[in-house]
């Protein structure tokens, strides 16, 4: 029974102490090529089970592919990380008790492409940072090798790839399952959950507290699923796909949902904000509806929308009475 309980024993210390190595400052999730950027790892239970080594413990932080990530024991050879400081020491720190390694300064030199299915872009191919170290506990001589993963990351080579990658990153983020294989998201979701996702997403790039209303969720709906003959009840019955947010061009433009909803984040956030957080635009409405509503108005009202045909660009509609009334 005794060596059983201790079997047992080594098994669930080694599963805690796995668990407790964690990504402290994760990676940006979109990574430009030939950037560089800075993550830590903690180990929280570095101070009290580690035996100090004659030269410190070092982690070493590769890229690894979705594939990989799924099998977790990437081997040496196949490692597409091209990185420079990619290895750092893993130190404690007495006063504050913590054990943890810096990476200030990871360069990605360049990204091994994976192969893709179909229709898939660059910019939907999800990788992620994989922090590992091998450090033997103390007082047992127990020897661990730690492995913990980062969020999922999308490469770029080119600043004209943001825009997509974002895409990619926001889905993921908002619909993926917290115990899930790496890196799997729903292709589709209840478009309920996608106005709380949007709505998010505009509070925190405009950094206001003023939300989306029902009406733009309204104006949104009939825009992603191009149909202007639904009530607003019938739009929180459906879903909406991945394909619909950022693969498919909207109707008689050159632009999906997302760049289009992009362009209103970045013009509210650089041209717009203290009109938008005083609740002086509309924003999100339609032509035929702003056509509606000026119809009664007086002379020299006018009214702010966003753009349909232009990405960031504003329509200004006002009213003037011609001598035929």
């Amino acid at each position: 029974l005794l060596p059983r309980l201790l079997e047992r024993l080594a098994e669930v210390l080694c599963s805690l102490v796995k668990s407790s190595f964690l990504v402290e400052k994760q990676p940006p999730q979109v990574l430009k090529t030939q950037t560089k950027f800075q993550a830590s790892v903690r180990f929280l239970l570095g101070p009290r089970l580690l035996q100090a080594p004659a030269k410190p413990y070092a982690v070493r932080a590769d890229m690894v592919t979705e594939k990989q990530a799924r099998e977790l024991a990437p081997s040496a050879a196949s490692r597409p990380l091209r990185a420079a400081h990619n290895v750092v020491a893993l130190e404690t720190n007495p006063t504050s008790a913590t054990c943890c390694a810096n990476f200030k300064n990871v360069l990605l030199k360049k990204i091994k492409r994976c192969e893709r299915k179909g229709s898939e872009s660059v910019t939907e191919e999800k990788c992620a940072v994989l922090f590992s170290t091998t450090v033997v506990l103390a007082p047992s001589n127990l020897t661990v090798q730690l492995q913990v993963l980062s969020l999922p990351i999308v490469v770029i080579v080119h600043g004209n790839q943001d825009n997509n990658a974002k895409a990619t990153v926001l889905w993921d983020n908002a619909f993926s399952e917290i115990d899930r294989v790496p890196f799997v998201v729903a292709e589709r979701v209840p478009w309920e959950k996608m106005c709380d996702t949007l709505n998010l997403k505009f509070m925190a790039e405009v950094q206001t507290t003023k939300g989306l209303l029902k009406e733009h969720y309204f104006f949104l709906a009939q825009k992603i699923f191009n149909d202007h003959s639904a009530s607003p009840e019938d739009f929180q019955s459906r879903s909406v796909s991945w394909a619909q947010f950022n693969k498919e061009i909207l109707p008689g433009r050159g632009f999906t949902f997302w760049q289009w909803f992009d362009g209103v984040l970045d013009l509210t956030k650089r041209c717009l904000k203290s009109y938008w957080s005083d609740r002086l635009i509309v924003g999100f409405i339609s032509k035929q509806y702003v056509c509606k509503l000026l119809s009664t108005e007086p002379d020299g009202t006018f009214l702010l929308r966003f753009s349909d045909s232009e990405i960031g660009g504003v329509t200004i509609a006002h009213v003037i009475r011609g001598q035929d009334g």
